[in-house]
């Protein structure tokens, strides 16, 4: 049963990485696919490496530019390897452009499609992210659910058929790989543990306009008054900055470069809390016990912010949000047991 994988992004390759041993241990032949949607080594190749990934069978290279651009290459290439490897499942994480080329073209070549991370909701509905999750999950023959959100998310829509709730794959490789996450950053900078703040953003929305990037270099600027803050920085974040002219901002915050799985864990595991715009990381702050701030209009990590553990913010807000902060309880159990991958498996293997 030979399953093709399709990754192109850091929260893929994670997501992968546990679902991969899972699949070498049944014995269940898999092709793997990079798209290339994140190319750069500190974004792609250090997650390959750190997390003992095999090397992908093939690399499109696809690189940047606009979703159409991309969504249309990735298709052309991906169509030519299924074609070519008549898979019998096509198995798609997240919600990335590469996620709904593989959704387009596997539905074209009626191949059946599984869905890792289905249910996932988020406003605006007119988001990239959004864009793609609704339509892979309604391309979908199998939908694993990370939270028992996201199974009503589906029903509400009327998709009842082929879903699965069977937790988070992201909580399986934070418990998998938790002896191995690295201080060596927070050691590098001499930061106490507790007393510092990462901080990660690289949306559009955040980004692309330049009062608004302003507004999130000025209150985080504000914060560093208070606490260190760390800021390993996305390319895209970065060419916003020089483009804008806002590199003086950054003279009060920590700049680092983007880091690994291994080495971001670390870092956040000794953090007094995170502020992002990262689908994943807000939840990864979530496994290390750390509350974060989301820099967006919605979360589709809604059970955190229904809970009052993570807060929903405007980059003008970063500052007030963090400093604000006061203890909750700490939402025990919403994303599985730690086995969400072999059950993604297990159904696989049962077909």
């Amino acid at each position: 049963m030979p399953i093709l994988s399709i990754v192109g992004a850091r929260p893929q390759f994670i997501k992968e990485a546990i679902v991969q041993r899972e699949l070498l241990d049944k014995g269940i032949e898999e092709i793997l696919v990079h798209t290339g949607q994140h190319y750069d080594a500190n974004m792609s190749d250090v997650f390959f490496s750190s997390l003992k990934m095999r090397e992908p069978d093939y690399n499109l290279n696809i690189g940047s530019g606009g979703h159409g651009h991309m969504t249309g290459l990735m298709m052309i290439k991906l169509e030519e390897i299924m074609m070519d490897r008549k898979p019998e499942m096509v198995l798609l994480y997240g919600d990335t452009n590469s996620t709904l080329a593989g959704a387009l073209v596997a539905a074209k070549l009626k191949i059946p499609i599984a869905h890792v991370e289905a249910g996932l909701r988020q406003k605006p509905k007119d988001m990239p992210e959004e864009i793609n999750r609704v339509l892979t999950d309604h391309s979908s023959s199998l939908l694993f659910c990370p939270s028992l959100t996201g199974v009503r998310n589906l029903e509400q829509e009327g998709i009842t058929r082929g879903v699965h709730f069977v937790g988070d794959v992201m909580f399986d490789i934070y418990l998998a790989t938790q002896a191995d996450f690295s201080t060596s950053i927070a050691k590098g900078l001499r930061l106490q543990a507790g007393k510092y703040v990462v901080v990660t953003m690289h949306r559009d929305f955040n980004v692309d306009k330049k009062e608004i990037l302003t507004a999130a270099l000025e209150s985080l600027s504000t914060l560093a008054k208070e606490i260190e803050v760390i800021f390993p920085l996305h390319p895209r974040t970065r060419r916003r900055i020089q483009e804008f002219g806002l590199s003086s901002h950054l003279s009060a915050l920590k700049v680092i470069e983007p880091i690994g799985y291994l080495e971001m864990m670390g870092l956040v595991s000794g953090a007094h809390s995170v502020v992002t715009d990262s689908g994943g990381l807000q939840k990864e702050a979530y496994f290390a016990g750390k509350r974060a701030v989301i820099l967006m209009e919605d979360s589709g990590w809604r059970e955190l912010v229904d809970g009052g553990w993570n807060i929903l913010a405007q980059p003008a807000d970063i500052a007030r949000s963090v400093l604000d902060m006061t203890s909750v309880p700490y939402p025990q159990g919403i994303y599985g047991d730690g086995h969400a991958a072999g059950k993604v498996v297990e159904i696989l293997e049962g077909l």
